[in-house]
């Protein structure tokens, strides 16, 4: 009788982080909203992210060779992972870090890019053939009628066209939300046998060539080297860039990915919850209402079946 009561009490505290690591991941990804907030004061966007990308590769590296981890095995699939990690973290990260550096809240800007299975899904008939049903066009209206809700409660004539930020950083957050969606589908069309690890190497050096691009031609490249920017870069490399995505990788190893697909609907609260917390962020409650009612059209689109399928 000892030994499954043995074996039960060391397969329990398994069971039990196993089911805890969806949720630990979703929020070390909100802290990267959080981590641009803290960090921008101090250096420039395109600049704070080629230094976040230099430090990842300088880890990721250096692992890959140590595991012997291999490498895509033709030029044709490294070209489409760059172009993937082009968009998927460079476009994504630059026009969220520039929106924030232009004034939007971060909880905002979680939110307009967690739109990116809408985006996905509008996309997808047009470049795959998929055609969307009933209950994702449904989701469509909804995640349409909650921004509406959100930037309508933020509205501000007197100051300028919302309160705290203008056009650039709603341009900036669109291109944030184009490149992950478009990203997205490229990455799902083109890169299906793509190694994770090695192949996020190879993604993060496309972003670091458009990083240094924009620092060198649209930055001063000056950083103030605060105790608070170094913990800064040091949680989102080490945090967000390094054990988030290794989480992942031990989720879809254990099959685990669904569930942290699922939980990403909750990463733009999460991050409302935490920017209110440090910074003071408020909506009114429209906006929480809007933000609700967007979640639900995300989740909606993300969970029904194609047309072709139901």
């Amino acid at each position: 009788m000892t030994r499954p009561t043995s074996s039960l009490r060391h397969s329990l505290p398994g069971k039990l982080g196993l089911a805890a690591m969806p949720a630990l991941f979703v929020l070390l990804w909100s802290t990267g909203f959080i981590g641009a907030k803290f960090g921008l004061p101090y250096a420039e966007p395109f600049t704070f992210l080629w230094l976040r990308c230099a430090l990842t590769l300088a880890i990721l590296l250096p692992l890959v060779l140590a595991m012997r981890i291999s490498w895509p095995g033709s030029a044709a699939l490294w070209g489409h992972i760059a172009v993937s990690g082009t968009l998927v973290h460079g476009a994504y990260l630059a026009g969220v870090f520039y929106s924030i550096q232009l004034g939007m809240p971060a909880g905002l800007s979680a939110l307009l890019v967690g739109l990116q299975p809408l985006l996905t899904a509008a996309f997808a008939g047009p470049l795959l053939g998929e055609r969307l049903g009933k209950t994702q066009w449904l989701g469509l209206v909804m995640g349409l009628v909650g921004i509406g809700l959100v930037l309508g409660s933020k509205l501000d004539f007197s100051d300028s066209l919302f309160e705290g930020f203008g056009l650039g950083a709603l341009i900036s957050v669109a291109v944030a939300l184009l490149g992950i969606s478009l990203g997205t589908l490229y990455q799902k069309r083109f890169c299906t046998r793509m190694p994770l690890l090695s192949g996020a190497v190879i993604q993060y050096l496309a972003a670091g060539v458009l990083f240094t691009l924009g620092a060198w031609l649209f930055e001063t490249r000056q950083v103030d080297w605060t105790p608070t920017f170094v913990l800064t870069l040091g949680w989102l490399v080490l945090i967000v860039s390094i054990a988030a995505i290794l989480l992942l990788m031990a989720l879809i190893s254990k099959g685990e990915a669904s569930r942290v697909a699922s939980l990403f609907y909750l990463v733009p609260p999460v991050t409302a919850l935490e920017a209110w917390w440090l910074f003071d962020e408020r909506l009114p409650l429209l906006g929480l209402l809007g933000m609700a009612v967007a979640i639900g059209g995300v989740i909606l689109v993300a969970k029904a079946k194609p047309a072709s399928a139901q």
